[in-house]
C-alpha cells in the first residue's frame, strides 16, 4: 500500500495540472495554412470551430453521467471516525456498554463522564431495486449516441458552410476581376469618346453618358471588393480565427464528387432519434421499475474505545433490508405514463423527420440540375455577349454605334459574366449540399 501511494500522488498532481490547463480552441500560427484548398478549410473548420469543440464537451458531459450511473453497480463503503464525552445517562452507559467495561457497581441512573472514540466500517449493495439501474444504464449510453450524433451534424453543416464561404471568396474575387475589366472597357470608351468629341463627330451628352457609366462601375468595383472582404471575414469565422490573411487555391486539392448514394436514410438525424428511442424506451423501463420492491445488503464493523474507562469493544451488524411502496400518490403511474407519451413522441417525430430529410434530397437532386443546366447556358451567354462587346467596340471607335449602344452592350456583357460566375459557384454549391441532404462528408469516396 505504501508503494502504491507515490503513484497515486503523482497521478494526482497530474489530472489537476491539466484540469488546470485552459482548453485549446485556436490552434498554433504554423498550423495555419498559408493558401487554403478547400478540402483543407473544411479539415481545420471541424477540428478549430468552437461549435465543434462544445459538441465534444456534450460528449464528455454524457460519458461522465454514464459513469455516475455506473457507480451503482458498485457497493457503498463508508469508514468514520468520532469522539466525544458526555454525562447523559443513557449515552454514556452506551459507551459503558460498548466498551465492554460494565460492571455492577455502576449507578445506571448516574454513570458519570465517559468519552467515545469510535472507528466504524459500513458496506452497503443494492441487491435488487426492479431493474431501475439497468435501465438508467442503457439510457445513459443512448444519451452518448445522441450527443455524438449531434457532433456529427455539427461536422456535417460547417462542411457545407466551409464550402459555401469558399466558393463565395472565389466567386467574390472573380466578380472583383470582372468589374476591373468593364471599369477598364468603359475607361477606354470615354478616351475614345472624348476624341470623337473634339473631333466634332460625339455630342457632349454622349460624353456625359460615357462619364456617368465609368463612376457607375467605380461603384460597382467598390461594392465586389467589400463583398471579397466580408467574405474572408465570414471564412474565418468559420474556420475558427479571428484574424488572418486569406489566400484560397481553387485548384489545387481533390474534387467534391456526387455522392454515390441519393437516400436520406444516412442522415445523422435519424440516428439521433434512433437514439431518443432507445433512451425513452429505457426511461419507461425504469419508472416501471419502481413499481418494484427494493432490496439492499449491509454490513457494518465498529471499535469503541475509551480512555476514561480504559477499555475497549467490538462489534459487527450484518443483514438485508427490503423496501416497498404500498401507496405513493400516484407517482409512480404518473412517471409511466410520461415515459410512454414521450415514447410516442418520438415515434411521430421520426415518421415527420423522414419525410422532411426526403424533400431536402429531393430539393437538392432538383437544385444541382438547375445549377447544372444554368452552367451550360451562361457559359454560352458570355461567349455570345464577349463577341458582341469585341465587335461593338470596334464600331464605336469608328463612329458607326452611339454610346448608349455600347454602354448597353458593356452592362450585358458584365451582366453575363456575373450570371456565369454565380453559375459556377451554384453548381459546387449545389454538390456540396447534395452531399449534406444525404448525409455524405464533404469529401470522401461517396
Amino acid at each position: 500500500m505504501k508503494s502504491f501511494l507515490p503513484i497515486v500522488v503523482i497521478g494526482l498532481f497530474v489530472w489537476i495540472g491539466g484540469a488546470m490547463t485552459a482548453p485549446r480552441f485556436i490552434q498554433a500560427a504554423d498550423e495555419i495554412p498559408k493558401i487554403w484548398t478547400l478540402e483543407e478549410a473544411v479539415n481545420f473548420a471541424v477540428a478549430g470551430n468552437p461549435d465543434s469543440t462544445i459538441a465534444k464537451k456534450r460528449i464528455e458531459k454524457a460519458q461522465a453521467a454514464a459513469v455516475i450511473a455506473k457507480a451503482t453497480d458498485y457497493p457503498l463503503i463508508n469508514v468514520s471516525a468520532e469522539y466525544g464525552q458526555t454525562n447523559t445517562p443513557m449515552y454514556s452507559f452506551g459507551n459503558i456498554l460498548n466498551q465492554g467495561a460494565f460492571d455492577n457497581s455502576i449507578n445506571f441512573n448516574d454513570p458519570g463522564v465517559t468519552d467515545n472514540l469510535q472507528l466504524k466500517a459500513m458496506v452497503q449493495y443494492r441487491i435488487y431495486n426492479g431493474g431501475r439501474d439497468l435501465a438508467e444504464h442503457a439510457a445513459s449510453a443512448a444519451r452518448i449516441d445522441i450527443s455524438q450524433t449531434e457532433l456529427i451534424a455539427v461536422h456535417e453543416q460547417l462542411g457545407f458552410e466551409v464550402v459555401k464561404a469558399f466558393q463565395n471568396i472565389i466567386l467574390a474575387e472573380k466578380m472583383v476581376a470582372v468589374r476591373l475589366e468593364e471599369l477598364s472597357a468603359i475607361t477606354t470608351a470615354v478616351h475614345v469618346g472624348r476624341a470623337r468629341h473634339e473631333a466634332g463627330n460625339l455630342l457632349r451628352q454622349d460624353i456625359l453618358n460615357l462619364e456617368l457609366q465609368q463612376a457607375r462601375a467605380s461603384e460597382n468595383l467598390i461594392q465586389s471588393r467589400h463583398a471579397l472582404e466580408i467574405g474572408k471575414r465570414n471564412f474565418l469565422n468559420l474556420l475558427g480565427l479571428q484574424q488572418g490573411e486569406v489566400e484560397i487555391d481553387p485548384i489545387s486539392g481533390r474534387k467534391q464528387k456526387l455522392p454515390g448514394n441519393t437516400d436520406y436514410r444516412n442522415r445523422h438525424e435519424l440516428r439521433k432519434i434512433e437514439a431518443m428511442y432507445q433512451a425513452a424506451e429505457a426511461e419507461l423501463r425504469k419508472a416501471e421499475g419502481s413499481r418494484q420492491p427494493t432490496l439492499d445488503g449491509f454490513a457494518g464493523y465498529q471499535v469503541d474505545s475509551g480512555f476514561i474507562e480504559d477499555e475497549t469493544g467490538d462489534s459487527w451488524m450484518a443483514g438485508v433490508k427490503v423496501n416497498y411502496a404500498l401507496f405513493d400518490g400516484h407517482k409512480a403511474a404518473a412517471e409511466i405514463s410520461l415515459a410512454r407519451v414521450k415514447l410516442e413522441e418520438i415515434q411521430g417525430l421520426k415518421l415527420k423527420t423522414e419525410l422532411t430529410l426526403n424533400l431536402e434530397v429531393q430539393q437538392a437532386l432538383l437544385n444541382y440540375k438547375q445549377a447544372e443546366e444554368r452552367l451550360n447556358v451562361t457559359d454560352k451567354m458570355v461567349d455570345v455577349a464577349e463577341e458582341v462587346g469585341r465587335i461593338s467596340r470596334a464600331r464605336f471607335k469608328e463612329g458607326v454605334i452611339l454610346a448608349s449602344e455600347l454602354i448597353d452592350l458593356e452592362t450585358r456583357l458584365t451582366d453575363a459574366r456575373a450570371r456565369q460566375l454565380n453559375a459556377r459557384a451554384g453548381y459546387q454549391v449545389a454538390i456540396a449540399n447534395l452531399r449534406r441532404a444525404t448525409g455524405a462528408p464533404q469529401f470522401s469516396d461517396n
